[in-house]
């Protein structure tokens, strides 16, 4: 699928509307753009069970469209199946696991930002802009979806970049850790989509200006800042749950 079918894709999912008759494969990519959504803006919440029964009625489709988008769920880590009970979605990251997805980004993302540096078409780059101006849109935003639609975006930049850099391998790689998803349903504040997007906006510019060496510098930097302010919020949980074992 092409840029703008996937910009599309995910703005639609968003807005809940709906879309003349759909082939089946696109209908299941539409139903999990949803679901996707739904869970990044805990509409559906860690740890809870998913039927597809129950989703096929809420979002007035048939059931094959949401086994499939179940499905793809599954493959990605998203839902947990669960015999004889549908599916379950998992509970938030651990810090260790939130460490090494960590680990695994800082080797993957500088390398396909400076591989996009000098691989990156201008369809591409126009096409990072374009999501750039949309998450500003987004910014600050009323309520859990405004939040999610931002942590879409943020992962739909991550994924053209990958693109852009024309490595298939690094792409999946960072495709399978989704972790975009995870690290945003862990912190809902509208300073984390302030400071991303000032990052955001250093890695584009190097990447438009072709300089490799700072377009991978940028994105570093970048990944080990999101680090940092996810970390505190590893360390403030820790933190509560200390306090309330004294207290108890």
């Amino acid at each position: 699928m092409d840029d703008e079918a996937m910009i599309a894709r995910r703005r639609e999912a968003m807005t809940g509307g709906k879309p003349p008759r759909r082939s089946r494969g696109r209908l299941a990519d539409e139903v999990y753009d949803t679901l996707l959504g739904q869970l990044m803006s805990l509409r559906i919440e860690p740890g809870s069970r998913v039927t597809i029964d129950v989703l096929a009625r809420e979002l007035g489709v048939s059931q094959t469209p949401i086994r499939d988008a179940l499905n793809r769920m599954e493959a990605e880590g998203l839902v947990v199946r669960v015999p004889h009970a549908g599916y379950r979605i998992p509970p938030q990251i651990t810090r260790d696991r939130f460490e090494d997805m960590l680990e695994a980004r800082l080797l993957l993302e500088p390398a396909a930002a400076r591989r996009s540096a000098e691989r990156a078409s201008a369809t591409q780059v126009a096409g990072l802009r374009r999501l750039l101006e949309e998450m500003a849109e987004l910014e600050g935003g009323d309520g859990l979806m405004a939040y999610g639609a931002f942590g879409l975006r943020d992962a739909a930049f991550h994924d053209l970049v990958a693109l852009s850099a024309e490595n298939q391998v690094i792409r999946e790689a960072l495709a399978r850790l989704h972790a975009h998803v995870h690290l945003f349903r862990l912190l809902h504040d509208t300073q984390v989509t302030h400071l991303a997007m000032a990052e955001h906006e250093e890695v584009l510019a190097a990447i438009a200006a072709r300089d490799p060496d700072a377009a991978a510098y940028a994105m570093r930097r970048h990944i080990l800042r999101s680090g940092e302010r996810f970390r505190r919020l590893f360390d403030e949980v820790k933190d509560e749950a200390d306090g309330m074992a004294v207290k108890g």
